[in-house]
C-alpha cells in the first residue's frame, strides 16, 4: 500500500448493531489489520428524530463483544475527534458557506409542499426518479436578500455540474459511472442548520484521512453526489468498495422485518453464541479464502483477507452453517467454559434456582457436560435437556413402536428390580445393572437399550444412557418405570 489505511465504520444510532451493519464493520477491521491501518468507529447521529436510546452503546458495546476493535472512536477519542457528527456542525456550516461564496451551492426556499408537488407532477408524467427542477437555482442576490429579509427559510443545495461523468474503480465490482445529469441539485444543508448525510460524511472523510470506504451496495448510488464535495474542494477521493447484499435461503434481500433470522447482534449474544464463531461466520458473508477450510481464528483471518476475494454476488445468511459454527467452537470449549454458558440459561428458564448449592452446581455441570457436544448454543440446553425437568413422560409414534415390542415387558420388569436393589446410583453401577438384565432375560442389542431408553427418558434417541439415567436420579427413574409396568 502506497498509502497509509485509514478506514471507518460509521452507523447511525437509529438502532442496534445489524447483522448487516457488524458484516461491514468486519469487513473494514480486516482491511484495516491486514495493512497495518486504523479502524475508526464515528457516530452519525445527524437524523436526530430517529436516533433511538442505547442505539449508540449497542453499536460500540457489540462490536467489542464480537472482537471489532477500534483504534479511534467516540468513547476511546483519537487525533480527529470529534467522532460524533453533532458536534462537528461548526466544520460543516464553514464549508456550506464557502460552497455558497464560490457559488457551487445555493439557498433553496421551496416550501416542502412545492416540492411534493412538483414530485407528484413528474411522477404523473411517468418520470420514475423524480429530481429538483431548479426553481431557486437561478435566484439573484437581491432576491435571495429579500426572501431571507422576509424570515424565508431555506436549506442549501448542491449545484450539481452539468455534463460530468464520475468515474471510478469500485474495489469489488470494479469500472462504475455515473452521469450528472441523473442527479438533481440536491440538499447539503437542511432548514434546520443539520447535514445531509451525503455532504457530511465527505467532510468527515477528507478531514478524518479515510483512505478506504468499504460498505454496502445501497450507498453506490450515494458515490457521485459525495464525488462532487470532493471536486467542489479539490479534495482527493478514498477508494470505494460496494459489498453485495445480504439475502434470506430464499434469496430475497433480507429485509429487518424479515423474521426468518435473527437480525441483531444482541439477540445471538443472548442466546449464547460465541463471539469468535459470529466473528468468523461473519468474515464468510460476501469474501472467501483460498481451499477449503471455514474454521479461522481472528489472526489468522486478519492474516488472509483480500479484497480482492469479495464476493460480486449476493451472499446467502445461512442459518445452518451459523449453529454448526458455533457448534465447533463449543467442542473446543472447556468443560467449565461450557457450564459457564449454558447454566445461566437454565435459571433464565426458571429450571434451576438463582442461587445453586453445591450439590446443585455438580449435577447441573454433569447435565451440561452430557450435551458438550451437541449444543449449537448456550440457550440450547433448556430445549436438549428438558428430559431431565419434565414429570410426566408423553411417548411420541417412534417411543409406541420401539414399547410394542415383544420382549418389552420383561426387559422392563428385570430392570426395576435391578434398580431397586442399586446401593449407589451412578453410570457405573447403572450400566452394571442393564448388563445384569441382559445376561437375565437373554435380551441384548438395541431390543435392550432402546426399551429402557424410551420408558426412562421420553425419547428414542439421546446422550449416554447410564450417565442420563443416573441424573434423572433412582426416585424418578423408578417411578417411570413403575409406571409403564402398570
Amino acid at each position: 500500500m502506497t498509502k497509509t489505511v485509514r478506514v471507518r465504520y460509521a452507523p447511525s444510532p437509529t438502532g442496534f448493531l445489524h447483522i448487516g451493519g457488524a458484516r461491514t464493520a468486519l469487513f473494514n477491521y480486516l482491511y484495516a489489520k491486514h495493512h497495518n491501518g486504523t479502524f475508526v468507529v464515528r457516530i452519525e447521529d445527524t437524523d436526530i428524530e430517529r436516533n433511538v436510546e442505547g442505539g449508540e452503546a449497542s453499536q460500540l458495546d457489540n462490536l467489542r463483544w464480537l472482537g471489532i476493535t477500534p483504534d479511534e472512536s467516540v468513547d476511546i477519542g483519537g487525533p480527529y475527534a470529534p467522532y460524533r457528527q453533532m458536534e462537528r456542525l461548526d466544520i460543516y456550516k464553514e464549508h456550506a458557506e464557502k460552497m455558497l461564496e464560490s457559488g457551487q451551492a445555493y439557498k433553496c426556499f421551496c416550501t416542502s409542499e412545492e416540492l411534493e408537488a412538483e414530485r407528484d407532477a413528474q411522477k404523473a408524467k411517468g418520470i420514475a426518479a423524480p429530481m429538483y427542477g431548479g426553481k431557486c437555482r437561478h435566484l439573484t442576490s437581491e432576491e435571495v436578500a429579500a426572501k431571507e429579509a422576509a424570515g424565508d427559510p431555506y436549506t442549501i443545495r448542491m449545484r450539481v455540474p452539468a455534463d460530468v461523468t464520475y468515474n471510478f474503480v469500485d474495489l469489488v465490482r470494479g469500472e462504475v459511472s455515473f452521469e450528472s445529469k441523473d442527479v438533481g441539485d440536491w440538499v447539503l444543508v437542511k432548514a434546520n442548520g443539520i447535514p445531509t448525510y451525503n455532504y457530511a460524511v465527505v467532510l468527515d472523510d477528507h478531514f478524518m484521512e479515510i483512505s478506504h470506504v468499504f460498505r454496502g451496495e445501497e450507498h453506490l448510488s450515494n458515490t457521485p453526489k459525495q464525488m462532487m464535495i470532493f471536486d467542489a474542494f479539490g479534495w482527493e477521493y478514498p477508494q470505494y468498495g460496494h459489498m453485495t447484499l445480504i439475502v434470506n435461503e430464499e434469496r430475497k434481500k433480507l429485509s429487518k422485518r424479515d423474521e426468518s433470522i435473527i437480525q441483531f447482534v444482541t439477540q445471538y449474544k443472548e442466546l449464547g453464541y460465541l463471539p469468535e464463531a459470529m466473528f468468523n461466520f461473519f468474515a464468510l458473508l460476501g469474501w472467501s479464502p483460498e481451499g477449503e477450510e471455514e474454521i479461522f481464528s481472528h489472526d489468522e483471518l486478519v492474516k488472509l483477507f483480500d479484497e480482492k476475494r469479495l464476493s460480486k454476488s449476493p451472499s446467502m445468511f445461512d442459518k445452518t452453517k451459523l449453529t454448526w459454527m458455533n457448534n465447533q467452537y463449543i467442542k473446543k470449549m472447556s468443560r467449565e467454559e461450557v457450564v459457564a454458558l449454558a447454566l445461566p440459561h437454565l435459571q433464565k428458564a426458571g429450571l434451576l434456582p438463582e442461587q445453586l448449592s453445591e450439590e446443585q452446581h455438580v449435577w447441573a455441570s454433569d447435565l451440561i457436560a452430557l450435551y458438550h457436544e451437541q449444543m449449537s448454543f448456550g440457550a440450547e440446553i433448556v430445549e436438549l435437556s428438558s428430559l431431565f425437568f419434565t414429570e410426566e413422560i408423553a411417548y411420541d409414534e417412534e417411543a409406541n413402536e420401539v414399547l410394542a415390542g415383544e420382549t418389552v415387558p420383561t426387559v422392563m420388569a428385570a430392570f426395576k428390580t435391578q434398580l431397586e436393589i442399586l446401593e449407589s446410583f451412578d453410570a457405573d453401577s447403572i450400566k452394571a445393572a442393564i448388563k445384569a438384565v441382559q445376561k437375565e432375560t437373554g435380551v441384548k442389542g438395541k431390543n435392550l437399550f432402546m426399551p429402557i431408553r424410551v420408558v426412562t427418558t421420553g425419547q428414542t434417541h439421546g446422550p449416554e444412557l447410564p450417565n442420563s439415567i443416573a441424573l434423572i436420579g433412582k426416585e424418578k427413574t423408578i417411578a417411570r418405570v413403575g409406571k409403564f409396568a402398570e
